[in-house]
Order: structure tokens, then C-alpha cells, then sequence
């Protein structure tokens, strides 16, 4: 029997998740993303959140069919690459949010909109809310809810081997995705990329990769 109370936190995941994804052609940038290399899955926001969507899939399949230990199997796999991805672009992006906001918006282009306001707070194009909630809390805020109230903690090998090699694989990916993509758009999906040059954009990749593993291991390590 399935657990009703996991079934409807996954049920809602994917629910909400998907209002998301699609809810992006309602962005004014949304014409000008999806003509670009890559669209879209340029950016890591969207990455995660199709690795986020996928896990809640699996999960709701283990709720349906909890002996089959195959599918249960994927399900941990994917937890592991999609919870600290989740963790890390949420903690990234609320804090530029707030922050430095120009880091990581991107600006209005002539003719997207009405006429821009001298001020350069109105050039950023802002995501609503009830789209931006989709995008970068919905993620991180179910993946955590699944991870500590619905699976157990992962064990000393797969942290100290398994996770690393997770992190350096999804991190060298991206890198060489991202660069690929701006080689053709000349731009990148995040201006904190685009107003660096390739030495300090490594160390970026460097950095946030560091950070997902170490997310990984703290949350991993808070799991009762």
C-alpha cells in the first residue's frame, strides 16, 4: 500500500513543477530563449528542474509499485543528482536575487516591452512569482521534504564515492554545455557568466560543484 501522505507530496511536486516548465511561455524573454542554442536547458534552473520532475516521477512509481526494486534503485539515483542541484541553484539564485539582482536577471531588450524607465531597477526582466516558485523553491522545498521524512540517508560509500563522482560529472557537463551554447548565442543564459572571462567562469563551475557536494554531505549528515 502506498503511503498516502508521500503520494500526495509527489503528486503535488509534479504537479506544480509542470505549471512551472510550462508557464515559461508566459515570459517576455521566453521568444528570444527558445531561438537561442539550447533554449531553455541553457540555463541550470531548468536542468534541475527536470531532474527534480523526474525523481518525483520515480517516486510516485515507488509509491505505485513499492517491491520493484528497480525502479526504486532510479529513484535513489536520481535523488542523489537532483537534491543538490536543487539546494544549490535555489541558495545561488534567491541570494543574487536579493542581492545583485542584475547578476542574475537578465535585461530587457528594445522592443520586447512598453518603453523602459531611466532607472535601471525596470531594465531587469523580474519573473512573477507564482512562475518563480515553480522554478526555485518548489524543487529544493519537496526534494528535502522527500529526502527527510520518506528515504533514508545514504551510506558512508555512496557519500564519500558516489557523490563526488555525481558532482564532478554533472558539473563538468554543464560547463561544457554552457560554454557550447554561448560559443554559438554569444551570451550566456546568467550574466555573472557572461561578465567574466573563461578563467573566472571555471572557477565558477569550480565553485558551485564544491558547493553541491558539500550540500549534499551536510544535508545527508542532518538526516536522522
Amino acid at each position: 500500500m502506498p503511503r498516502p501522505e508521500a503520494f500526495f507530496l509527489h503528486g503535488v511536486a509534479v504537479s506544480v513543477m509542470t505549471y512551472g516548465f510550462i508557464s515559461l511561455r508566459r515570459l517576455p524573454m521566453d521568444g528570444l530563449i527558445r531561438a537561442q542554442k539550447g533554449g531553455h536547458f541553457q540555463f541550470l534552473t531548468i536542468q534541475g528542474l527536470a531532474v527534480a520532475w523526474l525523481t518525483m516521477v520515480l517516486s510516485l512509481g515507488c509509491d505505485s509499485l513499492p517491491s520493484f526494486a528497480v525502479l526504486r534503485t532510479a529513484k535513489r539515483a536520481s535523488l542523489m543528482i537532483a537534491l543538490p542541484l536543487a539546494f544549490v541553484i535555489s541558495t545561488v539564485y534567491w541570494s543574487l536575487l536579493l542581492f545583485l539582482p542584475s547578476l542574475i536577471l537578465q535585461r530587457r531588450l528594445p522592443g520586447l516591452s512598453e518603453s523602459s524607465s531611466s532607472s535601471t531597477l525596470p531594465e531587469l526582466v523580474w519573473i512573477p512569482f507564482n512562475i518563480d516558485f515553480p522554478l526555485h523553491l518548489a524543487p529544493v522545498i519537496t526534494l528535502l521534504a522527500d529526502f527527510f521524512f520518506f528515504e533514508k540517508k545514504y551510506t558512508k560509500k555512496q557519500v564519500q564515492i558516489g557523490a563526488p563522482l555525481v558532482v564532478l560529472a554533472c558539473g563538468t557537463g554543464y560547463a561544457c554545455w554552457v560554454e557550447y551554447c554561448a560559443s554559438y548565442n554569444n551570451t550566456f543564459p546568467y550574466p555573472f557568466l557572461t561578465e567574466n572571462p573563461l578563467n573566472i567562469r571555471v572557477g565558477i563551475y569550480i565553485f558551485v560543484s564544491f558547493l553541491a557536494w558539500g550540500c549534499f554531505r551536510l544535508m545527508n549528515a542532518l538526516h536522522p
